[in-house]
């Protein structure tokens, strides 16, 4: 008997509610980047098995969690360039909490370690030279970078307290309400998320630069960070041998919504979009990528660096970023998703056109979208060309 609507109804709802592996594993890292900002340790499995937890966020309650879970003193993980900065000058050392008086101190001391102020000799040339020679530490924890690599997805700085995990931290995980990920899915979380991408949302907003504009959000079905393109015109049905121009711009606060000097973003961002209206068709591609991949809150770190002496590049290597922390899988996958393949980059950035060619996108042309010094800028649109090859 064919069955009835109610029990495919049912049938439907249950199909709907089935764990998607893709998602849960995505939802995962994004918990365990979300405990990290709010000072709980996590236990990343693999191999050897690690516990991690920022030293941003630690705090008496958290460095406890770490012991119980630990089968020996934790050490500190920097990034290769802030660990060559605080290693030239001496530093008090910081031992294994062994109890809550004891915890407190160890949160100051690793918070020391986090002072900018350390870090005013990173921009000799000797910091280079420094990072060439071989590491001072003669066997690194297994899952350091992946620790590493979950404090930037919290957008803390990439600092890390580790200490390997007892037999049974497993265990003391559950029973301390602690979340258990594997290193490897920290690891891909990254490719994973653009991989998911999803269209959710989209709706037609005049822009004064672009009257004729439409805004699609995408997200992963974890919910976590949105991106979105808005499409001028209809870039995705030009005729044959018309290439749209596109541009896949960062996020900036500060240059986009409240319009700072420091840098030429906001001014980018609204030419590009006049640019397009002029021809008629453009896809601009918005990322969740502030300050270079960093957050903002670590961008008006670099700021403050920046204000002491520091060019840009060398303030986000000072707080233990790369000079560049983007990522154009996403930005690849959202025009795949609106039908644009060929594009007209509008871009400065060699690295840009050869990041999105690597995911798939045939950059048929480079568009300049050079922008002139405003006064407050000049410096770093100078670091930008001398630094990081942008073609100013």
């Amino acid at each position: 008997m064919a069955p009835g609507r109610t029990q495919l109804v049912a049938e439907s709802a249950l199909i709907s509610l089935s764990p998607d592996p893709v998602a849960m594993r995505l939802r995962a890292i994004h918990r365990a980047a979300a405990e990290q900002r709010r000072g709980t340790p996590v236990l990343l499995e693999g191999e050897a098995p690690l516990v991690v937890l920022a030293a941003e966020t630690a705090g008496a309650r958290g460095l406890a969690d770490l012991a119980a879970l630990a089968a020996a003193p934790p050490v500190l993980l920097l990034s290769p360039v802030r660990a060559a900065a605080i290693l030239r000058r001496p530093v008090a050392s910081s031992g294994a909490p062994s109890g809550t008086s004891d915890a407190a101190a160890v949160a100051f001391r690793a918070a020391g370690l986090l002072d900018p102020a350390l870090l005013r000799g990173v921009a000799d040339p000797t910091a280079d030279q420094l990072l060439a020679e071989p590491p001072l530490l003669t066997a690194v924890p297994a899952g350091a970078e992946a620790a590493l690599v979950l404090a930037k997805l919290a957008r803390l700085l990439p600092a890390m307290l580790a200490a390997p995990a007892r037999p049974d931290a497993a265990a003391r995980a559950a029973t301390f309400d602690l979340l258990r990920v594997p290193g490897e899915d920290v690891l891909r979380h990254p490719a994973a998320e653009s991989a998911a991408l999803a269209h959710v949302a989209e709706a037609h907003v005049p822009l004064a630069d672009a009257p004729d504009a439409r805004v699609a959000a995408f997200r992963t079905p974890d919910g976590g960070i949105e991106h979105l393109a808005i499409l001028v015109g209809q870039p995705e049905s030009l005729p044959d041998g018309q290439v749209p121009l596109v541009r896949v711009h960062s996020e900036c606060f500060t240059g986009d919504l409240l319009g700072s000097l420091r840098c030429d973003c906001g001014a980018q961002l609204r030419t590009a979009l006049a640019r397009m209206a002029a021809e008629g068709a453009g896809v601009l591609v918005y990322l969740a990528q502030e300050g270079r991949g960093i957050g903002l809150v670590n961008k008006l770190r670099a700021y403050a660096l920046q204000d002491r002496g520091l060019d840009t590049l060398d303030a986000n290597r000072a707080l233990g970023w790369d000079a560049d922390e983007r990522r154009f899988l996403a930005a690849a996958a959202i025009l795949e998703a609106v039908g644009v393949r060929r594009v007209r980059l509008l871009t400065n950035n060699p690295d840009k056109v050869a990041g999105l060619a690597a995911c798939g996108i045939e950059v048929v042309a480079r568009e300049p979208l050079v922008i002139p010094p405003n006064g407050v800028d000049d410096h770093y649109l100078a670091t930008k060309a001398l630094r990081l090859g942008h073609l100013l």
